[in-house]
């Protein structure tokens, strides 16, 4: 594991380094998938349960093409030469679908945009942090909230999962990043479970 001043160090330098280019393009970075053996999922009639994934809400300066990352406990900084290949909300949610899906084998999980009039449980996830951070650390934080298809609540909770980096430099970051939303799946997997 990476010390935390070694990371704060690198980081800087790469982000000075990364202004200092000017022209060149920025390297884009897509999650990882799950990390998981996933079992095959049931789909169809196969499928005892539903569960629609709704539109993930992520905090403001989240919703950016750069990567965040926390220099130290009250300055956040977005890479210029290090982005999201696309919008970070919709790869949160795609990637949480199919992490609750493989979670969830008896439960037909979809998007909302796919899940047309039909009857289910709704869940809604809310992103504060998403990031690296100089001592080292993938931060991922918010709260979940899952209502049945009359619309009322059944639960709603708090996450945090931190995962340590690996190496230095933004693809450990982004990978350790992956890891984390494989941890939020596990919570909101055992939360929906429990209730059954």
């Amino acid at each position: 594991m990476i010390s935390p001043k070694g990371l704060a160090t690198l980081m800087s330098l790469v982000w000075l380094g990364g202004c200092a280019v000017g022209g060149a393009p920025p390297t884009r970075y897509t999650l990882p998938d799950d990390a998981a053996t996933p079992p095959a999922p049931a789909s169809g009639a196969e499928a005892r349960h539903q569960l629609t994934v709704r539109p993930l809400r992520l905090t403001r300066y989240l919703d950016v093409e750069g990567i965040v990352f926390q220099l130290d406990d009250i300055t956040l900084q977005e890479a210029s030469g290090h982005q999201w290949v696309e919008p970070l909300g919709r790869q949160l949610e795609r990637g949480l679908r199919e992490r609750l899906a493989h979670r969830l084998p008896e439960t037909r999980v979809m998007l909302e945009a796919d899940a047309g009039n039909e009857t289910s449980q709704r869940l809604r996830v809310e992103v504060e942090r998403f990031q690296g951070r100089h001592d080292g650390l993938a931060v991922t934080e918010g709260r979940w909230q899952l209502r049945d298809a009359d619309g009322r609540l059944l639960v709603l909770e708090p996450f945090r999962v931190t995962t340590p980096l690996a190496a230095d430099g933004y693809p450990a970051l982004v990978r350790a990043l992956g890891h984390s939303w494989d941890g939020v799946a596990d919570e909101i997997a055992a939360g929906i479970r429990r209730l059954r």
